[in-house]
């Protein structure tokens, strides 16, 4: 069987991997020719995935990288692993989606599998790029070709976590859609969870990211309110989930990052919208996640105040541009809010990540573009009146930062059992 993958990005790579390992053929398409090129060099551009991998899978002949979308036609399936970010509206953005769909159409052969598994709201399978797919190819889905949602889920940064292990939903168009996607998935995934339609497999990805906002920004929450009380809210976590039944451990942070948990919710907000329905209660939780960045700001400043020290002209390092621990990705990152809110103050503003030596372009942050980490050492830690912990890497020696930093804001509860000085690290 030979497939194409569109979207080499966190969650096509793995993905295009994981089938090849299963003797599967697969096609990896994507519009960066510097992707393409390096993976059929095999070389790797995202931390987690081994060079090795790609490597091997590249002189098996199992994976081509490509950017010529007209080889579609060789394929008998195509999977579409493409961004949904949110305009500057915070509204869904499917373009990605949809002119995927145009780029696909015309290369589809008769009883082609398409199968979306970008992260977005009800409908967007059977309704927008169905209708994409069935005006570029001139064919009707469900007849002429096979229509498919297959939400994504990626754990970048956790060792522990496996493609090949990961229980895939699977929503068809048809029945017969819906068979022809499990006959595909079964190939590389153990276990596969029917669903009774794309819309289903939709609303599970979208359940599954807003049960994580919620909670965080319940602990967000929490965190504010027993930090007024003197009470410190990660020994309270961890006090609670020795408790075996009832409760599951969510931890506070600087803000909500990555691609799916500060986006996915208002996906399915916008959607409600349309059915007359009012989602009170995710909207609260990230008008909460969207705050603390600002509450986290004020905490340095508080910090620096209690050293005589304005945050205006003061010098903050941040540690970790990743939205998560032990990754390279910065997407949706609260450490750029972070940075931005810091030098809108008049802060003097640089950081230092391990995996993240040179801030790339994004949609947003842009302004950042080209910045590099600063290098870690003591004499350079020395320099700044605050350094504040965005990001925990396992890789950063904290009790060094402990004996060079004259204060430390943590945002991530890095420094527990980390001997400092009195007063030197306050949460945030």
């Amino acid at each position: 069987m030979k497939i194409a993958v569109v979207g080499l990005g966190y969650v096509g790579l793995p993905l295009s991997l994981q089938f090849a390992r299963a003797g599967v053929n697969v096609l990896g398409l994507d519009v960066d020719k510097q992707k393409v090129d390096a993976l059929n060099a095999g070389r790797s551009y995202i931390k987690h995935i081994e060079s090795a991998d790609i490597e091997k899978a590249v002189n098996e002949g199992n994976f081509k990288a490509s950017i010529d979308f007209s080889r579609i036609k060789e394929a008998e399936a195509v999977i579409i692993c493409v961004p949904t970010p949110l305009n500057k509206n915070r509204e869904p953005d499917i373009s990605y989606i949809v002119d995927t769909g145009k780029s696909v159409a015309p290369h589809m052969a008769k009883g082609c599998l398409v199968v979306l598994e970008s992260t977005t709201y009800p409908g967007t399978t059977d309704e927008d790029l169905r209708e994409v797919l069935e005006s570029g190819s001139g064919m009707k889905a469900g007849k002429d070709f096979y229509l498919a949602f297959s939400p994504e889920r990626e754990d970048p940064g956790n060792p522990d976590s496996q493609v090949a292990l990961i229980p895939k939903v699977v929503g068809g168009y048809s029945p017969e859609c819906l068979k022809r996607a499990l006959d595909l998935y079964g190939k590389a995934i153990k276990t596969i969870v029917p669903v009774s339609s794309c819309r289903a497999a939709e609303a599970t990805k979208l359940l599954e990211n807003t049960f994580r906002s919620v909670n965080i920004a319940l602990v967000n929450e929490l965190k504010i309110v027993y930090g007024a009380m003197g009470i410190d809210v990660w020994e309270v976590i961890n006090s609670a989930k020795t408790k075996p039944f009832g409760f599951m451990p969510f931890y506070p942070g600087p803000g909500l990052g990555g691609h799916c948990i500060p986006i996915d919710p208002f996906y399915l907000t916008w959607k409600a919208r349309e059915y007359g329905q009012h989602t009170r209660f995710i909207e609260l939780a990230g008008e909460i996640n969207t705050s603390m960045p600002e509450y986290v700001v004020n905490r340095v400043a508080e910090a620096l105040n209690s050293r005589r020290k304005a945050l205006n002209g003061s010098s903050v390092a941040v540690l970790g541009i990743a939205y998560k621990a032990n990754v390279d990705d910065d997407r949706e990152s609260p450490s750029y809010v972070l940075m931005d809110l810091l030098k809108k103050r008049g802060a003097e503003v640089s950081y230092y990540d391990p995996y993240i030596p040179v801030i790339r372009p994004s949609r947003e942050h842009s302004h950042w573009a080209g910045t590099k980490s600063i290098p870690w050492s003591k004499e350079t830690l020395r320099k700044f009146d605050v350094v504040l912990i965005s990001t925990n890497h396992e890789a950063v020696n904290y009790q060094e930062l402990a004996d060079s930093a004259d204060c430390i804001v943590d945002t991530r509860n890095a420094m527990a059992g980390i001997k400092a000085r009195p007063g030197q690290v306050w949460k945030a």
